[in-house]
């Protein structure tokens, strides 16, 4: 008898907490969907202050700003966390024509983050189109030496989620560069990471390491890629030529800061659940979806919380990254200073992947049994709001090197809709008028329901 009211006690016990954590969440998707604030804040960031590239006047707005945005929403704490980071200027807008004989056919480029300028007259050459960082490596120097090295491999349209299609195409951006500089090339266009066909040239960063010789190189559109690529197929190679002209400059490391706002928490004040995103951006547009709505969900899932009248049991942190785009100082900086105060980070959720449609989230480096619990703990009460898929996957750049600094904490990407996002990543099309309000506000109550399981419950 005593057993069974045991178990009874058990299950009525259950039974009332799972009710108050429906109650909650519910109050928490009221608040977002009726009065939520990221919209409105987004529009300003994206309007008033726009591209903000890492060592710009325009990121050091958007850091002012964004402190006094979580000082009025009352936050316990707000501060700012020193970071030195890149200061890459892109320059007067760059030119580049397809030379087929005497006929010159403009096309749209956009110099890569990080990338050097060409000579002030520009750079005029043959084209060696590449697949792979395989077969330029194959070709070698007698191949392409003083030539302009074209990388053409399109978006793999196979992949459901067009993350995974991001990363098996990216090496030739991110890498490209530095390997054809090896070989001789006087220069580099990519095509550009999307699996769009647009006039709309993607930027990103490439990278070179100490003492890597450095070309100049930029995206070229999608469209421009299949012109290019079909003249160089149909005609005869010394027929068609390729120019392209840059003034892009890397100047002295400047000062900026991560922003930072929290909740502290009423019972473990030194363990810390942080939400995320990178304040900066590319300067082709306004940085709305890359990462505007991230950074803007993420000071959301704190305002939630006041409004709602909920103290989390640990320290809720909102974390404005700085420079994710070309350098990743902030992430970097964000972990030592962690590690060194010792503090006990429980859970980290970056959400970098644009304002769309929420579906759930992927943990870093986990294993099937503990995606197992979670699913059995959380899967039922998230599903209703549609944002249940707890999957094995990436988290964020930001948060990563957490991963080696801070032992034991979880990290986790906020994984909203795909399908959208590489259509506007790092173009001119990242304004604030392509964010869906009802989207992004669903995408901020997904992540505070989230946070507030992982702070009543664990993982």
């Amino acid at each position: 008898m005593k057993k069974f009211s045991l178990l009874l006690a058990v299950f009525f016990t259950a039974s009332l907490l799972h009710a108050q954590d429906s109650l909650t969440i519910r109050k928490i998707y009221d608040e977002a969907l009726v009065n939520g604030k990221a919209y409105e804040s987004l529009h300003y960031l994206c309007k008033n202050i726009g591209g903000r590239l890492s060592g710009s006047a325009n990121a050091q707005k958007a850091v002012e700003w964004s402190k006094k945005l979580m000082e009025s929403y009352g936050f316990d704490k707000v501060y700012l966390q020193e970071v030195m980071v890149p200061h890459w200027v892109r320059g007067e807008k760059e030119t580049a024509f397809i030379i087929d004989g005497k006929t010159r056919i403009p096309v749209p480029i956009a110099a890569l983050g990080m990338t050097v300028s060409t000579p002030k007259e520009g750079i005029t050459a043959n084209v060696v189109e590449v697949r792979s960082l395989k077969e330029l490596e194959t070709l070698g120097e007698s191949v392409i030496k003083g030539k302009i090295v074209f990388f053409n491999r399109p978006f793999d349209q196979r992949f459901i989620e067009t993350g995974h299609a991001y990363g098996m195409a990216g090496d030739q951006r991110f890498m490209g560069p530095a390997a054809a500089a090896k070989y001789g090339a006087v220069g580099v266009i990519v095509r550009s990471l999307t699996g769009s066909t647009d006039d709309y040239p993607h930027t990103g960063a490439t990278l070179s390491g100490p003492g890597t010789q450095q070309i100049p190189a930029a995206a070229i559109s999608t469209n421009a890629a299949d012109k290019l690529s079909n003249m160089l197929r149909l005609r005869k190679l010394p027929l068609v030529k390729f120019y392209f002209k840059q003034s892009c400059q890397l100047l002295p490391d400047v000062l900026s800061y991560n922003v930072i706002g929290e909740l502290t928490g009423t019972e473990n004040p030194n363990k810390f659940i942080s939400v995320g995103g990178h304040l900066d951006s590319w300067d082709l547009a306004e940085g709305a979806h890359d990462d505007g709505t991230g950074v803007m969900q993420s000071a959301e899932v704190l305002r939630i919380f006041k409004a709602i009248g909920y103290r989390p049991k640990n320290s809720v942190r909102a974390v404005f990254f700085m420079n994710e785009e070309n350098g990743h100082k902030g992430g970097t900086k964000y972990a030592e200073l962690a590690a060194q105060n010792k503090e006990q980070h429980i859970a980290a959720i970056e959400t970098d992947e644009g304002g769309f449609t929420p579906r759930g989230f992927s943990f870093d480096g986990v294993s099937k049994d503990f995606i197992k619990s979670i699913n059995d703990k959380y899967k039922a009460i998230l599903e209703p709001y549609e944002v249940d898929k707890l999957t094995i996957g990436g988290s964020g750049t930001d948060i990563e090197p957490m991963k080696e600094k801070l032992p034991g904490v979880v990290l986790i990407g906020y994984r909203p809709d795909s399908q959208r996002y590489f259509d506007i990543h790092h173009t001119p099309n990242d304004v604030f008028e392509n964010v869906n309000k009802r989207e992004l506000e669903l995408g901020a109550a997904g992540m505070a329901a989230f946070i507030y399981l992982i702070d009543q419950h664990g993982l």
